[in-house]
């Protein structure tokens, strides 16, 4: 019974937390989200909802910014993390990636690859095998391995990123705007990578996107945050049919693609802020 139970637990659970910046700003007000084991799970929203500083709670890279969960808790794997440093967190088999890439501009592609291998113990073999895993996922990195990533491409440092936290062998990415600043076939290119990782892999992600038509078509299941609330959440297919999420984050309503001016219909309309 033991066994089965521990199968069924989820990878991540956040309970009811709240975030508190420069101990007066709320940022995070009772947010609650789950992530299976093996899923991909959409966190969406316009800038300013509070998704990067969902991750950012998750990760326990709050402190470097002021900021605190002061209220609830989150569960990694079933036990709780919050007083993990984030280098003990890695370990465990969760990491983030960053929203804006951050590669080492000064070093190459290969060696920022490895450089996500620094928490390992397990010797050069599996290292080397796990940087030709990455070169599979990823060829052109194998291609630009001995560039300096400062002068690569968006897209080519995004991969580069997520290569980099494959390194350490995750059981979970938090994957922060992935598709920011990239034209679309390369926002295709690195979503069908992560899915592919997902299936293959069995890497679990939870990605906070602002293209909610992309993060839809991948995630399994998605929660919608609008000032730092979780408005909405519900099967990736469902929300994809949902008259309100097409209207005000897929840019289509029920006679149409509606016009600018129709915005101010906002408030009226979005019926979970009645």
């Amino acid at each position: 019974m033991l066994k089965k139970a521990n199968e069924s637990r989820p990878m991540l659970e956040v309970n009811n937390i709240e975030v508190v910046y420069n101990h007066v700003i709320l940022v995070l007000k009772g947010v609650s989200l789950t992530v299976p084991k093996g899923g991909i799970v959409a966190l969406l929203g316009a800038n300013g909802a509070g998704k990067t500083t969902s991750l950012k709670a998750v990760s326990n890279l709050l402190h470097s910014e002021r900021g605190e969960v002061t209220k609830g808790n989150i569960q990694f794997e079933g036990k709780e993390i919050q007083n993990l440093s984030p280098s003990d967190l890695v370990k465990s088999g969760c990491i983030q990636v960053m929203e804006g890439r951050h590669c080492f501009e000064h070093l190459s592609i290969e060696e920022n690859l490895l450089t996500g291998a620094y928490t390992r113990q397990d010797g050069n073999k599996s290292i080397k095998q796990d940087l030709e895993l990455v070169y599979n996922y990823f060829p052109r990195l194998r291609d630009r391995k001995g560039s300096q990533a400062g002068y690569t491409s968006g897209g080519e440092q995004q991969m580069c990123a997520i290569g980099r936290a494959l390194m350490s062998r995750p059981k979970m990415i938090l994957l922060d705007e992935p598709s920011m600043g990239l034209a679309p076939q390369l926002v295709e290119e690195i979503f069908e990578i992560v899915k592919n990782l997902n299936q293959n892999e069995g890497v679990s992600f939870l990605l906070a996107e602002q293209n909610t038509n992309v993060a839809l078509r991948y995630a399994t299941y998605g929660y919608i945050l609008e000032s730092g609330r979780v408005v909405m959440d519900g099967d990736a297919k469902e929300l994809r049919e949902n008259e309100d999420v097409k209207e005000f984050y897929l840019g289509v309503g029920g006679e149409g693609r509606r016009s600018f001016r129709d915005v101010k219909h906002y408030r009226r309309r979005k019926r979970w802020l009645a």
